[in-house]
């Protein structure tokens, strides 16, 4: 009688560790994510949840420890066009592309690939409708809402339909209804074969997709298994959901794409 394979590793960490401004923010991380898995990221501000995710994509330089992606060590044999990420916020910069629709496009873009592909339009359309911004495809980002760029950056990541997902606090300052429309969608992805890494302060709409949680304490690995249970009042309909971010901020890279190649 046959077992069935163990699917292969996306994501491996090794003592990954990570210091910035002087100030230690990961110490000694070790995290492997396989193919198909659901994993969530969670911890308190300030933990390091965002800087592991962003040392994961070569964002923030590591101080030691490793990263492979895919197999690849971190950096030009990884094959970026497979990977999906959607920061905290909106990154500044002159380089972002005008409308709504442009910055969705450029989710289709690769250090390769210097225009979208052919029904890279449909697809991208496709992709703001599925969080519930179609209508806004012509609109400036500086005149939408923060809410409203949130789910601009999800469409720029959902529309290459990635391997990989890397999702950073993707719900932050979106409604209800959205966030679980945004949810159903991931799933969809999910169900098709992408692996999903997603920093939350709280389960929320999530749970039912969650395979393992990685909770981070002062820039270590303080729970990895089974999901932790809510707090009783997370699920109270008062309860605010939306938290300030007390992780370092980088710079954040120019470019809309995921080149983020060291």
């Amino acid at each position: 009688m046959s077992t069935p394979s163990t699917p292969p590793t996306v994501v491996e960490a090794r003592a990954l560790s990570v210091t910035l401004g002087g100030q230690p923010i990961l110490r000694e991380v070790d995290l492997s994510v396989r193919a198909g898995e659901v994993l969530a990221l969670l911890g308190a501000n300030g933990s390091g949840k965002s800087t592991l995710v962003r040392s994961l994509l070569g964002v923030v330089p590591t101080s030691s420890g490793s990263v492979r992606l895919f197999g690849e060590p971190l950096g030009r044999g990884v094959d970026w066009s497979r990977v999906g990420y959607v920061p905290q916020r909106m990154p500044a910069g002159g380089g972002m592309p005008v409308t709504a629709l442009e910055v969705a496009s450029s989710g289709l873009l690769s250090g390769r690939r210097l225009r979208p592909p052919r029904g890279g339009r449909r697809r991208a359309l496709a992709a703001l409708d599925a969080v519930g911004v179609a209508n806004l495809a012509q609109r400036r980002v500086h005149e939408l809402s923060g809410g409203q760029q949130q789910r601009v950056l999800i469409a720029r990541a959902l529309v290459r339909e990635p391997d990989l997902l890397v999702l950073d606090e993707p719900t932050s300052g979106i409604d209800v209804p959205t966030q679980e429309t945004f949810v159903r969608t991931v799933a969809r992805l999910h169900d098709a074969g992408t692996t999903v890494v997603v920093i939350l302060h709280e389960l929320g709409p999530f749970a039912p997709l969650i395979d393992r949680a990685v909770v981070l304490r002062h820039g270590r690995v303080a729970h990895d298994g089974a999901p932790p249970r809510p707090a009783p009042d997370h699920a109270d309909a008062h309860h605010d959901h939306t938290h300030a971010h007390a992780d370092p901020e980088p710079p954040t890279p120019p470019a809309l794409t995921v080149e983020v190649n060291p």
